[in-house]
């Protein structure tokens, strides 16, 4: 059987059979034109495959499907598809899941990921990873929860939904070299019914995968969805918010409490150059999504 964790992704059109996702197919352009860079999309798995077509099909889901302008696989050029290995060209497209964790009185979960791991080092991202053989979209975020920060969330303690999905590749900009991984991201959002104080003392975080953990207020995480890559960071904090957002870091196996310049939160993608301590792109796209929600019921 085919791994869930590497080239789960498979793309149909229409009524035909649906077909595995190539590493340098670009999920959206399947969909659109290669200008364009979001569609709504059907997905769902189907016999241990994760299936994403432009038509509904039995069990599927109406989401909206998106990836960044500068996403390198709708930028790469043939003869830097040429030089990519041959493996890495068969390798297929990936699926993840993370998971955007609102407690009752709306604060979310963001975790800074560990320096040393391979992809997106020190980014704050919500929980997650990849999927494993035989799981569902929601088992994968609880377990990736789990590992990642502790927490365990009981039935009948949450409820849920699915906010969109997201295209990403790695390294993210074509500046910092050629595509090394590709993924479909599923952002799912957990609604708890406890506050963040409640939550906040059940976490232990995995200092091999977390390296920071902070509970964001709705007018920060706002500022940090209206973020747009490519526009020039000057570093200005709004009005409206702290110098500092409190933290929790982790070091030598001890978590301590910390306060992390705002603005850096704020940053965005380099266009060249080292990456630097940020939110993902894609992180503000499921962020602006889970605020889409919010004003729908606050109506």
């Amino acid at each position: 059987m085919e791994s869930l964790a590497r080239g789960l992704v498979r793309l149909a059109k229409g009524s035909a059979r649906p077909e595995r996702a190539g590493f340098l197919q670009s999920i959206t352009g399947h969909f659109c034109a290669s200008h364009e860079d979001e569609a709504m999309v059907s997905c769902g798995l189907d016999q241990n495959q994760f299936v994403i077509s432009d038509s509904e099909f039995p069990g599927s889901t109406r989401i909206l499907l998106k990836r960044p302008s500068f996403c390198p696989i709708k930028h790469l050029e043939e003869r830097q598809a040429a030089a990519l290995p041959e493996a890495l060209r068969g390798r297929g497209v990936d699926v993840g899941v993370a998971v955007i964790l609102q407690s009752i009185d709306r604060r979310v979960l963001l975790t800074r990921r560990a320096k040393n791991l391979s992809i997106f080092p020190n980014i704050w991202v919500p929980p997650g990873g990849h999927m494993e053989p035989d799981e569902q979209l929601l088992e994968a975020g609880l377990r990736e929860l789990q590992e990642e920060t502790g927490l365990r969330l009981e039935p009948g303690g949450f409820s849920w939904r699915m906010l969109g999905l997201w295209e990403s590749v790695y390294p993210p900009m074509l500046s910092r070299g050629l595509p090394r991984r590709h993924h479909v991201v599923a952002y799912l959002l957990l609604l708890s019914t406890e506050s963040h104080q409640q939550l906040q003392t059940r976490i232990k975080a995995d200092e091999s995968e977390v390296s920071a953990y902070a509970w964001l207020e709705l007018h920060v995480l706002e500022c940090i969805a209206a973020v747009e890559d490519g526009a020039e960071n000057t570093g200005h904090v709004p009005n409206n918010l702290p110098p500092t957002i409190k933290a929790t870091e982790l070091s030598g196996g001890s978590a301590r409490p910390t306060e992390l310049p705002t603005a850096t939160f704020l940053n965005t993608a380099p266009a060249a150059g080292e990456d630097v301590e940020r939110v993902s792109t894609g992180t503000r796209f499921a962020l602006q999504l889970w605020l889409d929600t919010l004003a729908v019921r606050d109506k």
